[in-house]
């Protein structure tokens, strides 16, 4: 008797994941890689250092010279980076001094613990991580003549500082670290060019900008439509919060988050998102699951060729039916116009599945999938 078992497959294997992020993406890239994902960096950013920033600079001592009622730190990386870029210059001390003597308000419990770290003490911090409730409670305790000092995150926050200025605030933005395209566009290109023609399952996005920055570099190389159909469409586009999304949301594109704004709870997300979208057929006694770039045949991942893998989803569109070779053969990337390499690839799926008979020939017409007789009786009675 065989005691052998097959272990259960990682929930994103066979899934091709797009990753963005420049900061923090190694443990991003290590989460998913844990749960079986093939990923396909592509950083569509670059962090100016802080150290090397005039403006953080200068920012930084016309506080010191005019110090702030207020203070609004957005984000624990960036307020870090600020006091550590203010010692570099030997103005530390003096930073500190200013945001101990006056109101200081943190984005949320990473912020406030950054704070902390600096031997500083928030006076308000609301548990949402939001930006609009920081916003509404300094607007209803009101803001006229105040000087307030907003800490930047990467990007600006036009509707944030406007209202604060239309309710008579004077405000100061300090650009702790500011986005840049990056050095080399190889890798995004790759990325958009795979989101395209359906290359990739999921694009995972960190912050803002870097949704922007994608499609920014779309429109530039001529094909923001094509890359927006496929977001659109079968690829996942999926955020780590709802600001993170809304330049997505802002082109018609449909996102999901988590419920916390974090790295694992969003690879916990695509751990259910991309599992659940996968198409599962009963064919020829056995259960077969199309992920992106290979099949689970009875909980057994088999990787398949892309070619391949385009045949088994023009099949899977319509089960149990007989596709005509050149229906196929368009569904065939770069195929041209012989029949032959329909059946050549055919030839490789069948091997790749490891069981034959999951798609028949049928002389003279094409190929179907084999499916049992009761799903086939189902389809037929649709």
């Amino acid at each position: 008797m065989d005691d052998t078992h097959t272990a259960a497959p990682s929930p994103l294997a066979g899934f091709t994941v797009g990753v963005t992020a420049a900061r923090r993406a190694d443990e991003l890239i290590a989460l998913l890689r844990r749960r079986g994902a093939t990923v396909l960096h592509a950083p569509a950013l670059r962090i100016v250092p802080l150290a090397d920033d005039s403006e953080l600079m200068a920012a930084t001592q016309q506080l010191i010279d005019c110090p702030p009622d207020t203070v609004v730190a957005t984000t624990a990386i960036g307020f870090r980076g600020w006091i550590e870029a203010a010692d570099g210059w030997g103005i530390g001390e003096e930073l500190l001094a200013r945001l101990r003597a006056g109101e200081l308000l943190a984005r949320g419990p990473k912020v406030k613990g950054a704070i902390r770290a600096a031997g500083l003490v928030e006076t308000w911090s609301p548990q949402s991580e939001s930006l609009a409730e920081v916003l509404d409670r300094m607007l209803g305790a009101g803001v006229a003549g105040r000087r307030i000092a907003l800490q930047l995150h990467g990007e600006p926050l036009p509707g944030f500082v406007e209202a604060l200025r239309d309710g008579g605030a004077e405000v100061v933005v300090v650009p702790v670290y500011r986005w840049m395209p990056p050095q080399d566009l190889g890798p995004l290109d790759r990325l958009l060019d795979a989101v395209a023609v359906g290359g990739v399952d999921a694009v995972s996005f960190t912050s803002a900008p870097a949704a922007a920055s994608l499609l920014s570099r779309a429109e530039q190389r001529g094909m923001r439509d094509a890359v927006l159909a496929g977001l659109r469409g079968e690829v996942l586009s999926a955020c780590v919060g709802p600001v993170t999304a809304l330049p997505l949301q802002a082109q018609g594109v449909e996102t999901v988050q988590p419920e916390r704004f974090r790295l694992g709870p969003l690879v916990q997300l695509l751990c259910r998102e991309l599992p659940a979208r996968a198409r599962a057929l009963q064919v020829a006694g056995h259960r077969l699951e199309i992920r992106g770039h290979a099949v689970l045949v009875d909980e057994e991942l088999r990787p398949v060729p892309p070619a391949g893998m385009a045949l088994l989803r023009a099949l899977a569109r319509q089960p149990g039916w007989v596709v005509a070779r050149a229906e196929l053969l368009r569904a065939l990337p770069g195929a041209g116009r012989d029949e032959h390499a329909v059946e050549t690839a055919m030839a490789r799926l069948r091997g790749a599945l490891g069981a034959p008979n999951l798609v028949q020939t049928v002389v003279k017409r094409g190929y179907r999938l084999a499916l049992d007789m009761a799903v086939d009786a189902k389809y037929a009675d649709g």
